[in-house]
């Protein structure tokens, strides 16, 4: 057996046991669980090392990469808040013990983004979309979740995604990607390429409103026995699926502004989609898809009811870390979760401290 006398490993058997025991224990004191849950991922993704990538590279490589913009995220910089509601159809409870799957109502808040670091940047039918949700569940506990309108994620771990990053930096001279960097890269990282080319197929839908999210991460739901099933989500929209025009409209914002106008037409509604895995799946990348036989569970509806302009007291001052779980659903061995954890409470930390610019999408109330 290994000794951990050493005063490096005392100080991390030392971390653990806090991150076990004490940090993650207080979930009602909000501001410590902030910095507790990225201490506690960052320790178990070994981020803490000297020398090794840690939070602090990859949102400073953001910042490289998209110049620094006070108070915006540095990933999904552009955005919408949302209000609604989901409706459990109890499905999923037999999975289950969350209270989110039990069969009620559950008030729910968001956003609506664009993935990339330029707040003013035009909308694009190429655009990766994204919805982040907060559910508020029955006795305090929150569950948040960030999905995207692609089928996998590009890449494998957080060493994959800062690469992806510097070699799609723009080059000074030209302003365009370096394409040998690019080349060089997808050599290094087989497995991007072939999630790229999956990526590239996926059909592209008119806007928000009829465009699917999924968590692309896997998850384990946990039952009251304990027994774990591993698992993806989906929100799968209710409105008909329009394809995408050719070219965007001249107007720079038309995606989010469709949006508003379909939201004030009527809620729009998703079914959240359960996807079971089986044990051949793989649960620690994210870049691979599972088949499209596997057992779906409709688990309920998230309807939509309002839209509004990011602004202090809603969803732009939140961060929607994805291991914010509640009891019944767990993390999977996906390094990107713990990295997106540490990441995120980063991110959320600099922008906190900013001047807040106005968001490029401002919506009139009462309208």
């Amino acid at each position: 057996m290994r000794s951990i006398a050493g005063p490096d490993a005392r100080r991390r058997y030392g971390f653990a046991a806090l991150c076990s025991r004490r940090a993650l224990g207080r979930l009602g004191l909000v501001g410590a669980v902030v910095a507790a849950i990225a201490a506690c991922f960052a320790w178990a993704g070994g981020w803490p090392s000297r020398g090794r990538l840690d939070q602090t590279r990859i949102i400073d490589t953001f910042e490289a990469v998209n110049g620094v913009h006070p108070g915006f995220r540095r990933n999904h910089a552009k955005g919408v808040c949302l209000t609604g509601v989901f409706d459990s159809t109890g499905a999923a409870a037999r999975y289950s013990k969350a209270e989110v799957f039990k069969s009620g109502h559950v008030p729910v808040f968001g956003r609506f983004a664009l993935a990339g670091g330029l707040p003013m940047i035009p909308d694009g039918p190429s655009a990766v979309r994204s919805m982040a949700l907060n559910f508020t569940l029955a006795g305090g506990e929150i569950w948040r979740t960030g999905m995207n309108d692609i089928p996998v994620f590009p890449v494998r771990d957080a060493r994959a995604f800062e690469g992806q990053l510097l070699a799609m930096q723009p080059d000074p001279g030209t302003g365009k990607p370096d394409p040998g960097k690019m080349k060089d890269f997808l050599a290094a990282y087989p497995e991007t390429a072939r999630a790229l080319a999956v990526i590239r197929t996926r059909p592209l839908s008119s806007g928000f409103a009829d465009a699917t999210y999924s968590s692309l991460n896997a998850f384990r739901l946990v039952d009251e026995a304990g027994r774990s099933t591993p698992v993806r989500w989906s929100m799968v929209p209710v409105d008909a699926f329009v394809p995408a025009a050719a070219t965007a409209p001249d107007d720079k914002n038309y995606l989010f502004d469709s949006l508003l106008a379909r939201v004030r037409r009527g809620p729009v509604q998703w079914h959240l989609v359960l996807v079971l895995a089986q044990p051949e799946d793989p649960t620690g990348d994210a870049t691979v898809a599972w088949p499209a036989s596997r057992e779906r569970i409709d688990a309920g509806t998230l309807t939509v009811t309002g839209i509004e302009s990011e602004s202090a007291g809603n969803c732009r001052d939140v961060n929607f870390d994805p291991l914010v779980l509640p009891s019944g659903i767990a993390p999977s061995d996906d390094p990107l979760l713990s990295a997106r954890s540490a990441a995120y409470a980063l991110d959320f930390t600099r922008r906190a401290g900013e001047a807040k610019t106005p968001s490029a999408v401002q919506i009139e109330k009462g309208l």
